[in-house]
C-alpha cells in the first residue's frame, strides 16, 4: 500500500479523528518536532522502527497518543505495523466515516486517509 506521493511534509491535520506518525530512527527529530506542535487533546499513534533495544527512547506526546517502538532485531517491521493499525482505524464496513491524518517518513507529504 502506498500512502504518499510528494516530497514535503505539508503538515495540516485540521479536523481528523486521529493522527499517525511513523518512521525509523532517522525520522525521530522530525517526529519530535511534529509532536511538539500537537494540541493537548490530539489523539493518535506513533510508530518508530529502530535497530535494537538500545535505541528505544522516550517521546513526550499528548496523553491520548500511543507510541510503539519496533525493534528490527526482533523482526518487528514498520510497514506491517502501520498497515495493521490503519486497517483497524479505517474500517471499510463501518457505519461512520473515519479519518486519519498520516505522515510516514520517506513517503512524502502528510495527508488525510479516510474509511469512506
Amino acid at each position: 500500500m502506498t500512502y504518499f506521493a510528494s516530497d514535503s511534509i505539508g503538515w495540516n491535520p485540521a479536523s481528523t479523528d486521529r493522527i499517525l506518525l511513523a518512521g525509523d530512527e532517522a525520522a525521530l527529530p522530525t517526529i519530535r518536532t511534529i509532536v511538539a506542535t500537537l494540541a493537548a487533546n490530539a489523539r493518535g499513534h506513533i510508530f518508530i522502527e529502530v535497530a535494537s533495544d538500545a535505541e528505544v527512547g522516550r517521546i513526550d506526546a499528548p496523553g491520548r497518543f500511543s507510541i510503539s517502538w519496533l525493534v528490527r532485531d526482533r523482526g518487528q517491521q514498520l510497514q506491517r505495523s502501520v498497515d495493521a493499525w490503519l486497517s483497524e482505524m479505517l474500517p471499510v464496513s463501518g457505519v461512520e466515516d473515519h479519518t486519519v491524518y498520516a505522515w510516514i517518513a520517506g513517503s512524502g507529504s502528510a495527508r488525510v486517509l479516510s474509511s469512506n
